[in-house]
């Protein structure tokens, strides 16, 4: 039993580190800090007296799922997972009958933490679910902690995280930014990645921690002391905020932003409100980042990702562009926050993590990406960088939103093609064309052009790619007719 732990979430108590928004009172408030600390701790110790006898009870290890809405109880129950060593499973409580279907083809867990209506219909599709695994797998002793990662395109994940792995993360953040106690105001999911880490950040390093749902914050802008605080937020996030509550948004200590990539003109409107904003690169994967920009180099105007944090090693390879100085690559990480594997199957512990993200380090070992490998368009016998196309849509200021793919075509292989949101009711394309084709070489302009009323983003603002390319092809097919 991590009975270190156990001791460390006592000494939080004592120190009142713990603010949550309490969504079901009447009045909506922040609950006094020593209600919810003691509240977290105290039912930790429920949630582990729950464990304890199925632990003594089975020869394997205790697989459970945690789906708790209420987030005090989603805590107690990872914390009590982690002290007892269990094997957990964090779980999207807006998961549906195909999502809950996947689960239960990866895992039959001992124990469900759930409230009632979750738990109805987790039942009704456990029901009729099988394992689809038989082959037994050699997972490692310790306890794992799996953070889904994956479900927007298709098939749902698990990372296989340690204790370890997560805490490796908090070290070379603590390293990074140089400091011992950290402040989190976390307004993202706990059962993701992004959200779980500002907890752990703040359990670890004895900081405080104010759990702010989102759209609370969209409505009801509650004061304490944001200049000692990091907050995490994802581009669609930090959007809204900058054109509704730019001067509440100002006063955090660091605003990291992560989750999708950010458009060149979101950054120049956080430069224009003096935002201490860090542009993250990091995945579920690597426990959160791995590549941070530190706020006064993104306010001199640097638009890189930063540099790779102490606990993390960049590898960029193959070089595909020998001609320039700066070698665009596939993106590859070592690194001490890395996952054992997606479960149940380990990764090949001597290699590093191949990513799916092209970029390159230049002198200064300042991360670039270029963007996705598998969106990388290749018309004519040439290279086009999706990201390099969407950042000269994006500079007309003609646009609200665009995604740029490369759709088949039977003489250049693929065509580049853009699907986009245009600023005004009635768009002015040619001025859009006019614009870019200064900007960029006549192989990487679209040659298509699609316009639609908003582009499929899910709520952390990443591209539904599938979606877009359905869209695309039936515009194509219409076109053709």
């Amino acid at each position: 039993m991590n009975t270190e732990l156990l001791t460390q979430l006592k000494k939080c108590t004592e120190k009142n580190w713990l603010w949550n928004y309490d969504a079901e009172a009447g009045n909506r408030h922040l609950l006094l800090p020593n209600r919810s600390s003691q509240e977290l701790y105290e039912l930790t110790q429920t949630r582990l007296q729950q464990l304890l006898p199925l632990i003594a009870k089975n020869q394997e290890k205790l697989k459970v799922v945690i789906v708790e809405p209420n987030p005090i109880k989603f805590l107690a129950a990872f914390l009590a997972g982690v002290i007892a060593e269990v094997d957990l499973f964090l779980c999207d409580r807006h998961w549906q009958q195909q999502e809950w279907q996947q689960v239960f083809s990866l895992v039959q867990p001992d124990l469900i933490f759930a409230n009632s209506a979750i738990q109805d219909l987790i039942t009704k599709v456990r029901t009729t679910a099988s394992n689809s695994i038989t082959q037994k797998f050699d997972l490692p002793e310790q306890s794992l902690i799996m953070i889904p990662t994956g479900g927007t395109s298709g098939q749902i994940r698990f990372a296989m995280h340690t204790w370890s792995t997560l805490t490796a993360s908090v070290a070379g953040f603590c390293a990074y930014f140089n400091c011992q106690t950290i402040d989190s105001c976390c307004t993202l999911p706990l059962y993701h990645v992004s959200g779980l880490m500002q907890f752990i950040r703040s359990l670890i390093t004895q900081g405080n921690l104010v759990l702010y749902p989102y759209k609370v914050v969209k409505t009801n802008q509650i004061s304490f002391n944001k200049q000692d605080y990091f907050i995490s937020l994802v581009p669609t996030q930090l959007q809204f905020l900058l054109e509704t509550i730019p001067t509440w948004i100002k006063e955090f200590k660091t605003v990291l932003l992560g989750g999708a990539p950010a458009s060149r003109s979101l950054l120049d409107l956080a430069r224009k409100y003096n935002i201490a904003l860090s542009p993250t690169y990091g995945m579920t994967e690597t426990a959160s980042q791995v590549v941070t920009l530190k706020p006064e180099d993104f306010l001199a105007g640097n638009n890189s990702s930063g540099q790779v944090l102490p606990h993390a090693k960049i590898i960029i390879e193959p070089e595909i562009n020998s001609s320039s100085d700066n070698k665009i690559g596939l993106i590859k990480i070592s690194s001490t926050s890395l996952c054992l594997g997606y479960y149940p199957q380990l990764f090949n512990s001597s290699q590093s993590f191949a990513t799916d993200d092209l970029g390159y380090l230049e002198k200064n070992r300042y991360l670039y990406l270029v963007g996705r490998n598998s969106h990388k368009i290749i018309t004519g016998g040439e290279n086009v960088f999706p990201t390099e196309v969407e950042a000269a849509i994006w500079s007309t200021k003609l646009v609200k939103d665009v995604c740029v793919i490369g759709l088949p075509d039977a003489q250049w292989g693929q065509v580049v093609t853009a699907i986009y949101v245009p600023l005004e009711t009635e768009p002015n394309l040619a001025l859009i064309k006019q614009q870019i084709q200064f900007q960029l070489a006549k192989y990487k302009q679209p040659k298509n052009w699609i316009k639609i009323g908003s582009l499929p983003r899910n709520d952390r603002g990443k591209i539904n790619y599938p979606a877009v390319t359905a869209i695309a092809l039936r515009a194509q097919a219409h076109a053709n007719r």
